[in-house]
C-alpha cells in the first residue's frame, strides 16, 4: 500500500520478480497472508491480474478467492480465472461459517462455477471452521479440488488426510514450523508466510524435501523456527509485512483495521532477521 492507501503496483511488480529470481515455485495473489480482506472487488481483481501480467507464465499464480458468502466466492474465483489465474486457493467460510452440508454445497459450488484447479484452505485459528479428513475426502471427489492448505496445526489430523487422500492430492503445510513434518508425511509443499521475506530458504527447504534429503531439510527447518515466531508475534499480516520493510523492498502502511507494528515488534524482527542472515 501507498501512504494515502492506494494499492502500490510499481512494488507489487518488483516483489513478484525479486520472488521468481530467489526461486519461488508458484506464487498466490490476494492470499490471506496480506490486505486482500481490504480491497473492493475491483482492486482484488486487479492485483491478480497484474500479478499474472508480470509473472507472464513463467511460474503458475494462485488466486486467493475464498470469502464467507458463497456468492461472492463465486465472483472472485471467476473474475481470477478471466484474469489469467492458474488456480485458486479457498479457506472455509468464516465467522458465519456452516453445517457440514452448508460447507460441502459452498465448495461444490464455487468448483462448478470455473474449471480452475481448486486448493482448499483450512486455518480454524482465523476461520473457527475445520475441514475434517471426512469432508476432505469428500470435496476431493468434486474433480477440480486438487489439493488442500493444511493449516490446522494438528499432525494427527494431518496424517489421517495424508491417508484418506489419493497419491495426487496435494497437501501443502500452512504453517512455517510444520513444514517438514508435513512433507514428511507425504506433502508436497509449502504455501509460506516465511517466504515473503526468505524464498530462496524456503524453495531448498521445501525441495530438499521433496527429493528425501530430510537431513538438510531438518537443517533448514530449524534455522526457521525463531524467525517464524517472530513473523507471528502480531496479528497476520502486521509483523511479515514489516519485515518485507526492513528489506528495503517498500515502506510499510496498513488499511485499517490493521496498524503499525509495535517498536518491541519491529526491534524483534530486526534481531531475528539478522541471526538469521537476511540483511536488515
Amino acid at each position: 500500500m501507498k501512504a494515502d492507501g492506494a494499492v502500490d503496483y510499481k512494488k507489487l511488480d518488483e516483489l513478484v520478480e525479486w520472488q521468481i529470481s530467489e526461486g519461488t515455485d508458484a506464487i498466490i495473489a490476494c492470499g490471506t497472508t496480506g490486505e486482500a480482506s481490504t480491497l473492493s472487488n475491483d482492486e482484488h481483481l486487479s492485483v491478480i491480474e497484474a500479478v499474472v501480467k508480470k509473472v507472464a507464465g513463467r511460474i503458475p499464480v494462485i488466486a486467493g478467492s475464498g470469502v464467507n458468502d458463497t456468492r461472492h466466492a463465486i465472483e472472485l474465483s471467476t473474475g481470477a480465472e478471466r484474469v489469467g489465474a492458474n488456480a485458486l486457493l479457498v479457506v472455509t467460510p468464516y465467522y458465519n461459517k456452516a453445517s457440514e452440508e452448508g460447507l460441502f454445497l459452498h465448495y461444490q459450488a464455487i468448483a462448478k462455477s470455473v474449471e480452475l484447479p481448486i486448493i482448499l484452505y483450512s486455518v480454524a485459528s482465523r476461520t473457527n471452521m475445520n475441514l475434517t479428513p471426512q469432508m476432505v475426502k469428500r470435496l476431493a471427489e468434486i474433480q477440480n479440488i486438487v489439493g488442500i492448505k493444511e493449516a490446522s496445526g494438528d499432525i494427527s489430523q494431518i496424517a489421517e488426510i495424508a491417508q484418506r487422500m489419493p497419491a495426487d492430492f496435494a497437501i501443502y503445510s500452512g504453517n512455517d514450523d510444520q513444514v517438514l513434518p508435513i512433507m514428511a508425511l507425504g506433502g508436497h509443499g509449502s504455501i509460506s508466510t516465511i517466504a515473503n521475506i526468505a524464498p530462496r530458504q524456503t524453495h531448498e527447504l521445501t525441495a530438499a524435501a521433496l527429493t528425501g534429503d530430510f537431513a538438510k531439510a531438518k537443517t533448514l527447518q530449524l534455522a526457521q523456527i525463531q524467525l517464524i515466531h517472530a513473523l507471528f508475534c502480531e496479528v497476520n499480516p502486521i509483523p511479515v509485512k514489516t519485515a518485507v520493510s526492513l528489506l528495503g523492498k517498500f515502506d510499510v502502511h496498513f488499511r485499517l483495521p490493521l496498524s503499525p507494528a509495535k517498536v518491541e515488534t519491529i526491534e524483534r524482527l530486526k534481531k531475528e532477521m539478522a541471526a538469521y542472515g537476511l540483511e536488515v
